[in-house]
C-alpha cells in the first residue's frame, strides 16, 4: 500500500507570517496554496510541504526535511547568499567541513528555520 504512495513533509511554525517570509523570501519557494490550516509551498518535482501554526515548533532535534539538489555547492552558496547560516556538527559518524558532511553515498548540509526546525539540502554522490 505505501510503497505506491507519495509522502509529503508538515512543518510546526510558531508565527506562520515569519515562516512564510523565510520559505518563500530567504529560501526562494512559491506557496501553492493558503489554507485554514497554513500555507502549502512547492518543493520542486511534484513534491510540496506544509508549515502550520504549533506549540510544538521547533521542539525536534533531528532534520525535519531535506531538499535533495544536484549540486550541494551551489545550493549552499546561494543560500548563504540569502543569509542562511549552516550549521557545523563534530558528532560520532558525522563531521561538517564549511558546513557539508559526506555520510555513505550522500553530502549535506543543515540549517534552521526561524523557529529551529532543522532542515537540510542534500545530494547523492
Amino acid at each position: 500500500m505505501l510503497e505506491s504512495a507519495t509522502a509529503h513533509a508538515t512543518i510546526a511554525v510558531t508565527d506562520l507570517e515569519r515562516a512564510r517570509k523565510f520559505y518563500e523570501g530567504t529560501l526562494g519557494l512559491k506557496p501553492m496554496e493558503e489554507r485554514s490550516d497554513g500555507v502549502r509551498f512547492e518543493a520542486g518535482k511534484g513534491t510540496w510541504f506544509l508549515i502550520y501554526p504549533s506549540q510544538f515548533a521547533g521542539t525536534a532535534k533531528s532534520t525535519y526535511m531535506t531538499f535533495e539538489v544536484e549540486d550541494l555547492e551551489t545550493a549552499v552558496k546561494e543560500l548563504r547568499g540569502r543569509g542562511v547560516v549552516f550549521e557545523e556538527y563534530d558528532l560520532p559518524g558525522l563531521k561538517t567541513t564549511e558546513g557539508i558532511a559526506e555520510i555513505q553515498g550522500v553530502r549535506g548540509a543543515w540549517f534552521k528555520d526561524p523557529d529551529g526546525n532543522i532542515l537540510a539540502v542534500g545530494e547523492r554522490t
